[in-house]
This record gives C-alpha cells, sequence and structure tokens, in this order.
C-alpha cells in the first residue's frame, strides 16, 4: 500500500479501526508536524471522541534503547558564495523584514534545506539530499544555528564562515528551550505549522499554551524565498545539467550496445550501478540526489520501483520497455531526469502511448502563462492529450527544485491537488514537467525535463505584460523509436527538432572532451532531425516564444 492511491486508508481511518471510541492515540511531540498533528486530532475527535496527546517519551525509543544507531557525524560545509549568489547576511536581512511585516520577534526555521540555503552550508546527514540535521532560529539581534557538537569542526571553513556571518553554533538540544524561553519573555514566535513540530510550537506557545495567540503561524519566509533561484544558482543548475546530461549519454551508448549483445540483458541493479560511475566521473559530482528507478517492463509501471528494494533480478532487454529516473547531487546543482526507452522494436500501441505522453510534455513545456498563475492552473495541459486517449497518470505533473539541494522542494508543484493552487510561478523557479502512463503489469513511460520559469516574448502587455514560459535545464535525447511522427502536428515535430539540436549544441562538447568516440556517435545520431521532420542542425531553442 502506498498513502493517497486508491485503496489505501488514511492514517486517521486506520487508527479508527483499532482504537475504540473514547480512547486516546498518543503521539511523540518532536516528529509531528503541527499540522500533521492537528488533522490527526480533528478526525479522531469527530469520529467516536477519541483523543490526541503528546507523550513525554517515545515508547519506541525506550525499546531500541543503546542499538539505536549514533546521528550522523559528517561535518558541516561551506556553500561557496560564488554559487550561492547571496551572502547569510542578505538573506537574513530578508528574513527580518517579513518578521517585520508579521510582527514576530523570532523565527523559527525547522526545513532542513531552508537551514541550508539561509545559511549558506551543506552537509551529508541525509542520504541523497547535501543537508545538516540542524535548526536555526532568527530574531532581531542574532542567529542562532543548532547542531550537534563535534560538526562544526575547530578550525574548518564552516566555523569560520558562520563567525564572520553572525551565526552563533549551539548545542541542538537547546533549541526547544530557547524557544520557550523566547515565548516567556513576551516574544512573539514565527512557526510554519506545516514544517515545525508541535513541540517547537508548544514551546513557542508557553507553558499550558498560555501565550498561543501570540504564535505567528504562516507559512515560512524562507521556503518562498529559496524557491526563487538568483543568477548564481541558475548558473550553477545550468551548468549541472550540461555535466550530468554528458554523464547520461555515455551511459545510455553503454546500454544500448550491452541490452542488445548480452543474451540475458541487463540486470536493472547492474544499470543504476553503471550510471553512477558515469556520473561520478563528472566534476563536482556528490551523491545521487535520490535512489535512481530502474524498472524494466512491467517494473516500470510501479511508479516509485526500487529494484534493490524488491531485491530484483529483473533485466532489461530488448523486447521491453525500460523506465530510468535518475538525478545527481553536484556542488553547483541538482538534476532529475527521467527517459523511457526501448531497445527493439516497441509496439505500435506502446508507440502510441509513449507519443501522447511526448504531446503532453510538449504542451506543458511549450506554455505561456501572465503572472499569478499556479501550478493547477496548467496541470490539464500535460494531462489533455492522454485524456483525448482515455488514459492519464496518478501523480502530480511538476515538483520544484532545489539548487544544490532538495530533488524535491515547495511551495511551488504543478498538480491537480489543491495545494498546487497556493504559490503562482515566478521567473527564478526550478520545476519538473514529468507526464507519464503506466499499464499495470506490462510497462512505464514517463518523460521528465527540469525546467526553469523564464520571461516570455509576447506580442501584447494585456495587464502589464510579466508573461512567463519555460526552459529546458534537462539535456537528454528523447527515444525516437517510440515516436509515431505521424500523430505528431508540424509545431510538436518542430519542437522536438528544436530541443535535440539544443541538446546537440551543448552536450556534444562535453561529450567530445571525455573522449568517449561510442557516445558522441549516439548523440549525434539520437539528435538528428526526426524523419519528414524538415528540421536543420543547429543551436536551437526549445521554446522559440521564450526568452
Amino acid at each position: 500500500m502506498r498513502a493517497g492511491l486508491p485503496g489505501t486508508p488514511t492514517l486517521p481511518d486506520h487508527l479508527g479501526s483499532i482504537v475504540p471510541p473514547g480512547g486516546v492515540v498518543g503521539i511523540d511531540a518532536t516528529v509531528h508536524s503541527v499540522d500533521g498533528g492537528r488533522a490527526l486530532a480533528a478526525a479522531l475527535t469527530g469520529d467516536g471522541g477519541r483523543r490526541v496527546r503528546t507523550v513525554a517519551t517515545n515508547p519506541v525509543d525506550e525499546v531500541w534503547g543503546a542499538a539505536r544507531p549514533a546521528l550522523p557525524a559528517g561535518p558541516v560545509r561551506v556553500h561557496p558564495l560564488g554559487v550561492a549568489g547571496e551572502d547569510v547576511a542578505a538573506k537574513v536581512g530578508r528574513m527580518r523584514e517579513a518578521m517585520a511585516d508579521r510582527r514576530a520577534d523570532a523565527l523559527a526555521v525547522c526545513m532542513l534545506d531552508e537551514v541550508a540555503w539561509l545559511l549558506n552550508i551543506r552537509g551529508e546527514d541525509v542520504p541523497h539530499t547535501p543537508t545538516v540535521l540542524s535548526y536555526a532560529l532568527v530574531t532581531a539581534d542574532d542567529v542562532r544555528f543548532y547542531v550537534q557538537a563535534g560538526k562544526v569542526l575547530p578550525g574548518s571553513d564552516a566555523e569560520a564562515h558562520l563567525a564572520a556571518s553572525g551565526v552563533t553554533v549551539c548545542d541542538y538540544e537547546a533549541m526547544l528551550g530557547d524557544v520557550a524561553a523566547l515565548a516567556a519573555s513576551g516574544k512573539r514566535v514565527w512557526v510554519d505549522a506545516a514544517s515545525a513540530s508541535v513541540a517547537i510550537y508548544d514551546a513557542a506557545a508557553g507553558v499550558e499554551r498560555a501565550n498561543e495567540a501570540a504564535v505567528v503561524t504562516a507559512p515560512s519566509p524562507v521556503s518562498a524565498a529559496k524557491a526563487v533561484k538568483n543568477a548564481a544558482e541558475l548558473a550553477g543548475m545550468r551548468a549541472a545539467h550540461v555535466r550530468d546530461a554528458a554523464a547520461l549519454v555515455r551511459f545510455l551508448s553503454w546500454l544500448g550496445d550491452e541490452v542488445r549483445g548480452a543474451p540475458a540483458g541487463v540486470r536493472e541493479t547492474a544499470s543504476a550501478d553503471v550510471l553512477e560511475t558515469y556520473r561520478a566521473a563528472m566534476p563536482h559530482f556528490l551523491t545521487p540526489s535520490f535512489e535512481t528507478i530502474s524498472g524494466s517492463g512491467a517494473n516500470g509501471a510501479i511508479i516509485h520501483y526500487s529494484a534493490a528494494g524488491a531485491g530484483s533480478t529483473a533485466c532489461i532487454t530488448p523486447d521491453v520497455m525500460y523506465l530510468l529516473d535518475s538525478g545527481g547531487q553536484y556542488v553547483d546543482g541538482t538534476t532529475d531526469v527521467t527517459r523511457t526507452m526501448h531497445h527493439g522494436t516497441p509496439s505500435a500501441y506502446q508507440r502510441g502511448c509513449f507519443t501522447r505522453v511526448l504531446q503532453g510534455h510538449i504542451a506543458l513545456a511549450s506554455a505561456v502563462f501572465p503572472p499569478g498563475t499556479t501550478g493547477l492552473m496548467l496541470d490539464a495541459l500535460a494531462r489533455l492529450p492522454l485524456w483525448r486517449a482515455g488514459l492519464d497518470y496518478r501523480h502530480g505533473t511538476g515538483h520544484g527544485v532545489g539548487a544544490a539541494l532538495n530533488v524535491h522542494e515547495g511551495p511551488h508543484s504543478i498538480a491537480p491537488r489543491p495545494a498546487a493552487n497556493g504559490t503562482a510561478l515566478a521567473v527564478g523557479m526550478v520545476v519538473s514537467n514529468e507526464p507519464g502512463y503506466y499499464e499495470e503489469g506490462a510497462f512505464g513511460i514517463r518523460i521528465e525535463n527540469l525546467v526553469e520559469v523564464v520571461p516570455a516574448e509576447t506580442v501584447g502587455s494585456f495587464g502589464g505584460g510579466g508573461y512567463m514560459g519555460f526552459r529546458e535545464l534537462t539535456l537528454v535525447p528523447l527515444d525516437r523509436s517510440l515516436m509515431d511522427v505521424a500523430l505528431l502536428s508540424v509545431a510538436e515535430v518542430t519542437w522536438v527538432d528544436a530541443y535535440h539540436a539544443r541538446v546537440w549544441a551543448e552536450v556534444s562538447p562535453g561529450v567530445e572532451a571525455t573522449g568517449d568516440a561510442r557516445a558522441l556517435e549516439w548523440l549525434r545520431k539520437n539528435t538528428l532531425p526526426l524523419e519528414g521532420g524538415g528540421g536543420v542542425r543547429g543551436e536551437g531553442t526549445a521554446a522559440a516564444t521564450v526568452a
């Protein structure tokens, strides 16, 4: 079962089925968000009078005891200003302006990526994500960084950077006490109810929540600021994607030869491992940005499939479709790309399904929209070609992506859910474009590019102008063998040819520099104009209407 899918009970439904009316459900206040705790309490109270209360100690911790592994001990590192693009003082200044607007005396920063962005630091505490287990607290007078002892190494660049930025390093466990002390002195603490724990909210509300009315509950201003990338962050993202594309081109050329040449094919797990070696050979590579989804045949229809987790021995062979969703963390950027391919002869039905996903991808990639447009308003563009064929997919179309941070970030997204209507897209945001189609027991299709929101060139300027569009960050060829060109319009063929021309122009120098002649030839063949498309090799642009 997976949360959110049909047939999967919600947590309140499950608890309601096992806790008798009038019963009590205990929660650990340090691991439940304020919103999550409130929603759980409301659902249980309204159905049978059940109650939710916090517990002083978590029984899981008591049972685990000394056997519990130690917290990660990796050191904090500096995120260079040349890549960050804005120093800590400027970022903190923006937060203090937001605090003044809300009449807040302090801001509790609880999301790991928000702390990392605000303080221009990175770490290695969370797999695939360069963050540090920490909190930050911003007041009018100081900035405090709460982290385990020993993670800011004495004499290190990180220690010097934090000191020069006016940041005080505090013990990780002191956060709750400091928030409580602020509340006791009459200070108003800003808490993001979606990300802060119940424990932090209770500390800000004071003893018995006596100061609850003074707690400022609103979305974190750090999240909104972090979502709009500055020029240095965007430059880093673009450079990382070009390097990442070169690694993928080398891998895909290798994979094609291996699948067609090996009698038993290539194992899904081995494919993911080889891809990581190609990425690791690129400058500034750190880790994968998430566990690679390497799904052949029916496994590709499992949206969040894990070959390693399933203990899979399945192989990629010429007679099945193969879905590969992967990404890399680099010092200067984060990537996330999905390609679906076939190394033999796909059926007409498979080509039709792929082409409709491609049409949805192109429709969203080509969108031009006015200020105030949210992801909810755009989501249907990617689904309409599928709907016309009676097809659809059960996931969002796009998620925000951090700059050398989380591969999934908010507050913006492109999805049919109400949450995607809360934040308008803005120039400088990065989001994925990833429609798909999944036929259970048969195959899965997804085409994912990361795109940046950019100004659009329009003939008119109704409402003052400011229209926007998308420009591709991901530069990896699409599988031409899966395209039914007869289904594509002239404009769609032009889009594919222009995209491939740009891929060749920007990625081929990096591939050539590796000395991998096979990969360079593979790239050349897979970026030629579509037959009958009339395209011409050149610099190209993925969307002619976008500046």
